[in-house]
């Protein structure tokens, strides 16, 4: 078991990673909707998984936004949408993950396309 300084130590490194990480993901555009939501995703990471990110801009609240990771389908940082529109993202993301996976191996839909 570590000593209390190197568990800080140990914490302190995880958390800068983990920071360093999400500044660099570079994002993707897949899609905008009528209404001027825009859905991105990152790239494919080394252990599979994807960043749907969703951002919609309100007159009132600035952003909403919400991420879901894939293929898992976890969803975390839902912030201004109600749960019918939460409910409306789901079924759009789980109908179009299997797109959104293979375009993350591609660098997104605009590289693929050039493929």
């Amino acid at each position: 078991m570590l000593g209390g300084e190197k568990t800080k130590e140990l914490v302190t490194i995880i958390k800068r990673d983990r920071a360093r990480e999400s500044c660099f993901t570079m994002m993707y555009p897949y899609v905008t909707l009528d209404d001027d939501t825009e859905i991105t995703h990152s790239e494919m990471r080394p252990d599979g998984r994807v960043k749907v990110f969703i951002e919609t801009p309100d007159e009132r609240d600035g952003f909403h936004s919400a991420v879901c990771w894939l293929p898992e389908h976890r969803w975390e940082d839902v912030r201004g949408y109600s749960p019918i529109e939460m409910d409306y993202f789901r079924q759009f993301v789980r109908n179009n993950a299997h797109c959104v996976i293979e375009f993350s191996k591609d660098g997104g839909v605009l590289n693929a396309a050039d493929s």
